[in-house]
């Protein structure tokens, strides 16, 4: 006895798919920054320093006086001497008056002419021209005083948003053979 057979037989399916890649770029631009530095603010302030000379002493040691200086010396010198010269003649008239007598006659006049017109001496020493210490300086220094404002530099950022661009892929399918199944039965 024969027993039916069942013959099955199948296609497969065959799908074609096209595909296509997504595309993506991704650009970050530069941040943006300035930067400035103001100046600082510098201010100088000085005061002059002052010397004085005062050579006065000193030119009067050398004899360079002044002329209301030189004119009142001059006057002063003028009266000593005047009043030694009427010291002396009063001093050789008194010797005179009290040696007159006594026999001396022209002896006295000799010895007064002789006390007036003999060989002097001159006093002879060093003397250091002008004397120590006689230009006085005076110094008042000066001062400067210095003033700097700092100045904090001034930062500007600014983030920029990166560039994105993306395309999305895409896959097409396209149904090349279709599935089937054949089922017979042999008898």
């Amino acid at each position: 006895m024969r027993i039916p057979q069942i013959q099955i037989q199948t296609i497969d399916a065959k799908i074609e798919l096209e595909i296509n890649k997504p595309q993506q770029s991704i650009e970050q631009p530069k941040a943006t920054q300035t930067i400035e530095q103001p100046a600082a603010i510098l201010e100088i302030r000085t005061t002059r320093g002052v010397l004085q000379i005062d050579s006065s002493q000193a030119r009067r040691d050398i004899g360079m006086l002044g002329p209301l200086e030189s004119s009142a010396n001059y006057a002063e010198e003028g009266k000593q001497g005047a009043l030694e010269g009427m010291a002396r003649r009063a001093s050789e008239g008194r010797q005179l008056m009290e040696n007159a007598g006594k026999g001396q006659g022209r002896a006295i006049i000799q010895n007064i002419a002789k006390q007036n017109h003999g060989p002097h001496r001159v006093p002879f020493n060093i003397k250091f021209v002008p004397s120590v210490g006689s230009v006085r300086v005076d110094y008042t220094p000066g001062t400067t005083d210095i003033n700097i404002e700092r100045r904090e530099p001034i930062i500007g950022a600014k983030v920029n948003k990166p560039i994105h661009d993306y395309t999305p892929g895409k896959v097409t399918s396209t149904m090349i053979q279709r599935p089937d199944v054949n089922i017979d039965v042999i008898i």
